[in-house]
C-alpha cells in the first residue's frame, strides 16, 4: 500500500504562484510513474501532468503547459507541482496519484490516490 498525502494548497491572485507536494509513505515511489490531477467545482476530475519513473520525461495537459511543473524526488519519496502564473480556471481540488511502472492519464488506471489539496485563484 501507498498512502499519498497533498499540500501546499491555499488563495492566491491570479498570476501568483503555488508549490504543490506530494509525499508518500508506505512503500518507496521509485517503482510508481506518479501524477497530478485536479478537479474544479461542478466538472470532472482531469488530468494535469505526469512524470515517469526517474524523472526523465513528464507529461501536461494542454492548458496547462508551459505554466505548470511535475517534479519528484525519489529519495525523498516526494512529488511535486510546481504552478506558475496561475489562472482563475486553475481553481480546483488537486489529487496526486500513482500508478505502477507505466504514464497513464485515465483516473481508473491509477493504484492509488491523495486526498487532495484545495488550489484557489481569485481574478
Amino acid at each position: 500500500q501507498v498512502q499519498l498525502v497533498e499540500s501546499g494548497g491555499g488563495l492566491v491572485q491570479a498570476g501568483g504562484s503555488l508549490r504543490l507536494s506530494c509525499a508518500a509513505s508506505g512503500r518507496t515511489i521509485v517503482s510508481y510513474a506518479m501524477h497530478w490531477f485536479r478537479q474544479a467545482p461542478g466538472k470532472e476530475r482531469e488530468f494535469v501532468a505526469a512524470i515517469n519513473l526517474s524523472g526523465g520525461s513528464t507529461y501536461y495537459v494542454d492548458s496547462v503547459k508551459g505554466r505548470f511543473t511535475i517534479s519528484r524526488d525519489n529519495a525523498k519519496n516526494t512529488v511535486f507541482l510546481q504552478m506558475n502564473s496561475l489562472k482563475p480556471e486553475d481553481t480546483a481540488v488537486y489529487y496526486c496519484a500513482a500508478n505502477k511502472l507505466v504514464v497513464v492519464t485515465n483516473l481508473s488506471d491509477m493504484d492509488y490516490w491523495g486526498k487532495g489539496t484545495l488550489v484557489t485563484v481569485s481574478s
